[in-house]
């Protein structure tokens, strides 16, 4: 008998719980699409908060993101010494030398053309000679890798490619250096030297 009357006292606990819960729940409802009372309101409409701005919370300014410490890089982020200006670019060409080993140039030359197709070709055209789909719609095309540019150094070009040259944009950030030196050994495949006047030229820019 006491066990059946534990059994009611709890459905009836459960019960009125239950009523308690839908009173609070439909009291004051005045919208007929709110969803009642709401226990987490931040959960329901979380506030919009921008990147590495700041917003205000009891009175006190706060950071929405942590800034990096300061003099840290990012993982793999390599500097580069030398700045978009005429003297950078003389000086990339007179100092830059392409650190991939030209004992595997074949495999970097075939790698750089992947990426050249990707991101050159459109320009500078499949040769190299400037008469891309889009090159030839330019008030000025690329000039020719084996005409005009057939002597640009390897610095050169790769301070183009990361600076960007005349009509040419900056590609530094969708290319890696160890991508913009492929592309390299490929600019100068299509310029048309061979791998002993790369390591010559290397020697003497």
């Amino acid at each position: 008998m006491k066990k059946h009357y534990k059994i009611i006292k709890f459905a009836f606990s459960a019960a009125f719980a239950g009523l308690l819960m839908a009173g609070f729940t439909s009291c004051g409802k005045k919208d007929p699409n709110s969803p009642g009372v709401e226990f987490m309101p931040d959960m329901y409409r979380s506030p919009s908060l921008e990147y590495y701005q700041t917003h205000t919370e009891d009175g006190v300014e706060l950071d929405n993101a942590m800034l990096p410490v300061k003099g840290t890089v990012a993982r793999g982020f390599m500097p580069y010494a030398y700045p978009n200006t005429p003297e950078g670019y003389e000086a990339a060409g007179t100092n830059l030398h392409n650190p991939l080993p030209v004992a595997d140039r074949a495999k970097y030359e075939a790698e750089g053309e992947v990426l050249y197709a990707n991101f050159c070709t459109h320009c500078h055209g499949a040769s190299g000679a400037g008469d891309g789909k889009v090159g030839a719609k330019l008030p000025g095309p690329p000039p020719a890798y084996d005409g005009t540019l057939k002597n640009l150094s390897a610095g050169k070009i790769f301070h183009s490619i990361t600076y960007g040259k005349g009509t040419m944009g900056a590609h530094a950030s969708q290319l890696t250096q160890e991508e913009r030196w492929k592309l390299v050994y490929y600019v100068q495949k299509l310029q048309g030297h061979g791998s002993d006047e790369v390591t010559d030229s290397a020697e003497k820019q």
